[in-house]
C-alpha cells in the first residue's frame, strides 16, 4: 500500500492562514511561517480587544449618566444616583439608563426623581 502524504490537507491549512493574513505588510502576508505567527498574534489581540471593548462601553455609559444626572440636579452625582436607583428598586442597567438619558430625557428625569426620593 502506498504511503499517504499530507500534501492536500497541508496545502489547505497553509492557504487558510495565508487568506487570514491578507492585507498584512511584507512577508507576513505571503510566507506561511511568518503569516502563521502574525495570524496567531492577531487572534490574541482580538480576544483581548473584545474584553476591552466591554470595559470601555461601560465606562462610556457611566460618564454619560454622570453628565445627565448633574444636568438635572447639580448636587447629585453618579454614585449617589446609582445608590438611589438601587434603593428605589429600579432594575435597569447602565446601558439602558444611558440610552434613556439621551433619547428620553423626560423618562430619565422621572427616574432621577425616584432615585432622589429613595435617598431622602
Amino acid at each position: 500500500m502506498p504511503r499517504a502524504r499530507g500534501k492536500v490537507p497541508a496545502h489547505a491549512r497553509h492557504k487558510k492562514i495565508i487568506k487570514a493574513a491578507k492585507g498584512y505588510y511584507g512577508r507576513r502576508k505571503n510566507t506561511f511561517r511568518t503569516a502563521n505567527s502574525a495570524v496567531q498574534k492577531a487572534g490574541q489581540y482580538a480576544y483581548v480587544g473584545r474584553k476591552i471593548k466591554k470595559r470601555e462601553y461601560r465606562s462610556l455609559w457611566i460618564q454619560r449618566l454622570n453628565a445627565a444626572v448633574r444636568e438635572i440636579d447639580p448636587n447629585l452625582n453618579y454614585s449617589q444616583f446609582i445608590n438611589g436607583v438601587t434603593k428605589a428598586g429600579i432594575e435597569v442597567d447602565r446601558k439602558v439608563l444611558s440610552d434613556l438619558a439621551i433619547h428620553e430625557p423626560a423618562a430619565f428625569k422621572a427616574i432621577v426623581d425616584q432615585a432622589k426620593a429613595a435617598l431622602a
